[in-house]
């Protein structure tokens, strides 16, 4: 069912850094759009016809030199970017190994594509090496036509708030000669210089083959970007048909987009008050003695597992009744028995607000029995 946002104090959006409601990056792109005479609302066509608007390749070299990455392909949302690589991009008799808790954009993109797929276990390296091992192995006495690997990761989970060890991941994936894909959707914003990312913050830009960069989480916009190389640009243009096959962005967002990551770069403020809210939060989950029912995270997702969808949708409107918007995630979205409460943390939550809704849910959770 279809709600209405809420007036509640807001731990449930993605809006990490407040820039979905900020004034300031709102009239800078109306301000832009008017300065350049730019007043049309739709780009008329897919990028191929008629839409490729100036703004698209002003904004593109921009997050290109960003992100220092050769070159960065605008799509209309992370979902779009997600089905168009998957489902274009390995070929058949390809191998893509996937960790069984990437997000739904990638799955499905998987499902489109002529590739064989096989997931690994959660951030775990040593079944990740092992599978490779196995196909490196076989690989090598296949006679007929060489396969290519592509191992595909989020830099923050979603669901999870978690991250993998990217630094042992990339030098696991380029001993077998495999394809690093890492989406970056909850990272941007959030870690690195300016908020570049989990990726860059690493070092590790060159190693990966393409990175998944999405506008609607922390820089408060909409659209997505494929970064990578010009061969792989090329390739997308031409090939990815979510990408193809839709009207591309209006100037409005794209200019947007651009605003933004002129506020990351000039304005550091937003960051820096996330990353504060994010130690004060971990750390008064440990003085109210919660840390053994929160997954470990440095991000700014933070999940509470409480078993049993009744159970969490108990404590989540209890939340609610007290005014603190905090979504409950139920099975089958994750795992019987790892239903949980998802905190989403943002720069504009006071410490007040975070130590509450901490101090309310060790209240309601030791109310009654409850299996976590």
């Amino acid at each position: 069912m279809l709600k209405q946002p809420s007036t509640f104090i807001d731990f449930s959006s993605n809006d990490y850094l407040g820039f979905a409601k900020s004034e300031v990056i709102f009239d800078k792109t109306h301000q832009f759009l008017v300065d350049k005479k730019i007043k049309i609302n739709g780009a008329t066509g897919s990028r191929l016809l008629s839409g490729n608007h100036a703004l698209y390749n002003k904004v593109e070299t921009m997050l290109s030199q960003f992100h220092q990455s050769q070159t960065a392909t605008i799509f209309n949302s992370g979902y779009d970017a997600n089905l168009g690589f998957f489902s274009c991009v390995p070929q058949r008799g390809d191998i893509i190994l996937y960790d069984e808790a990437i997000h739904a954009s990638i799955r499905d993109g998987i499902q489109l594509s002529n590739a064989k797929a096989f997931k690994f276990k959660h951030n775990n390296l040593e079944d990740l090496e092992e599978k490779l091992l196995k196909l490196t192995k076989n690989n090598h006495s296949c006679k007929t036509k060489h396969i290519e690997v592509y191992v595909v990761t989020e830099s923050v989970f979603s669901m999870d708030g978690d991250s993998p060890d990217l630094a042992t991941m990339s030098q696991i994936i380029n001993r077998n000669n495999a394809f690093f894909i890492v989406d970056e959707a909850h990272a941007l914003g959030v870690f690195g210089k300016n908020g570049c990312g989990l990726v860059q913050a690493l070092q590790l830009e060159n190693d990966v083959f393409a990175r998944i960069i999405t506008f609607g989480k922390a820089i408060g916009c909409h659209g997505a970007a494929i970064l990578g190389s010009k061969k792989l640009q090329d390739f997308l243009v031409n090939f990815a048909r979510s990408f193809i096959y839709t009207t591309g962005l209006s100037p409005h967002s794209v200019a947007t987009i651009k605003s933004v990551y002129e506020e990351m770069n000039f304005q550091v403020l937003h960051k820096q008050k996330l990353e504060e809210n994010i130690q004060f939060f971990k750390s008064t989950i440990e003085k109210l003695g919660l840390e053994k029912i929160f997954i470990s995270s440095k991000s700014a997702i933070h999940c509470c597992v409480i078993s049993g969808n009744d159970n969490v949708k108990e404590i989540s409107h209890k939340l609610l009744e007290k005014g603190f918007d905090v979504k409950a995630i139920l099975s089958p979205t994750v795992k019987e028995n790892q239903e949980r409460l998802r905190f989403c943390l943002h720069s504009y939550n006071s410490s007040e607000e975070m130590y509450e809704v901490l101090r309310l849910l060790s209240i309601f959770v030791n109310e009654k029995p409850i299996t976590i």
